[in-house]
């Protein structure tokens, strides 16, 4: 059993906003459009969400994420969901784009979960991706959530122990864009991470890279840029004890120079992309190396480091010597 999802909407939204998760995560499977297009009546619409139901494993739950509370996408649902009694199936309104990677996420995370189950944090999240900016112009959350929102956490007094006092390192990528949509939508509820640190001596030095990276962070994990100095700090540093972090390096020097100070802290890095540039050879559309970088690779993996290569979780494996080899970098 696992969950089909049917994206539904008023003309090609739903189709716009398939091809918009897709980006950021990845083909997924079990995911069906249906669009209600001028000239169609209740009835053709009906047929179009059945035949999309169809194909999915009779033991699916299925989740529809319509577009209007009250639109014929939603009338149509509802009404199917009142013919099939005996199938879980749930449908939510308010299709947006945090919905859908959310619902991609809940997946990903427990291919076994219930349709309710999953609709509750979707839910969550979708709301929680509504923001604005300037900041002020964001309305005041009610209650306890307000007043946890509106201050800053208390310093941990220098000394204090957390945990076994050591950092847990859930994830480690280099990426050129750093934290982007799939970073933030994708890799980072994979990874399990509570705190993104984007590692990077030129970065930290940049405060307007640095506000629009700690303002990127998904709900619920914090983000911070910090120097690479400053990051042996903080392994040593037992009052992270209790932190998973996900580290983000924008090149693979970086990385390295952390695999050299910190010995045994990182044993494997996802590449995700290298930005070309003069004197770099492609590997592939989203990454490009140069001698140096390749050399950076070798000394890394002789430290104890392996790789693998992917855009998005879902990606198949790839291996960069296998690349760097094939693409005869000089």
């Amino acid at each position: 059993m696992s969950i089909g999802i049917v994206l539904a909407s008023h003309g090609e939204f739903a189709s716009g906003i398939k091809m918009s998760a897709g980006m950021i995560f990845g083909d997924q499977e079990k995911v069906e459009v249906v669009t209600f297009l001028n000239g169609m009546g209740p009835d053709d619409l009906h047929k179009a969400l059945s035949d999309a139901i169809a194909k999915f494993d009779a033991s699916d739950d299925v989740l529809i994420l319509a577009d209007l509370w009250g639109g014929s996408p939603f009338n149509q649902s509802s009404t199917i969901l009142k013919e099939n009694p005996d199938r879980k199936i749930v449908i939510i309104t308010g299709l947006n784009l945090p919905m859908v990677v959310q619902a991609y996420t809940e997946r990903m995370m427990d291919a076994s979960a219930p349709a309710d189950k999953v609709a509750a944090n979707i839910i969550k999240e979708a709301k929680a991706g509504i923001k604005v900016q300037p900041e002020e112009l964001q309305p005041a959350e009610d209650g306890a959530t307000a007043a946890t929102a509106a201050g800053p956490a208390r310093a941990i007094p220098e000394g204090t122990v957390l945990g076994d006092g050591k950092i847990k390192i859930n994830l480690v990528r280099i990426d050129t864009r750093l934290l982007h949509g799939q970073v933030a939508t994708a890799w980072t509820p994979d990874s399990k991470a509570d705190r993104i640190i984007v590692v990077s001596d030129n970065v930290a030095k940049d405060t307007m890279r640095k506000t629009l990276i700690e303002q990127a962070a998904p709900p619920g994990v914090h983000a911070n840029v910090v120097p690479i100095e400053k990051f042996i700090e903080v392994v040593k540093d037992p009052r992270f004890g209790e932190t998973h972090a996900f580290l983000l390096f924008e090149t693979p020097q970086d990385a390295l120079a952390i695999v050299e100070a910190c010995p045994g802290l990182i044993t494997q890095i996802n590449v995700g992309s290298m930005a070309h540039s003069t004197g770099k050879t492609m590997l592939n559309n989203v990454l490009s190396v140069n001698k140096d970088d390749v050399a950076v690779f070798e000394k890394m993996r002789d430290l104890g480091v392996t790789f693998d290569v992917r855009k998005v979780p879902s990606d198949s494996k790839g291996d960069i010597f296998e690349l760097i080899q094939k693409a005869d970098v000089k």
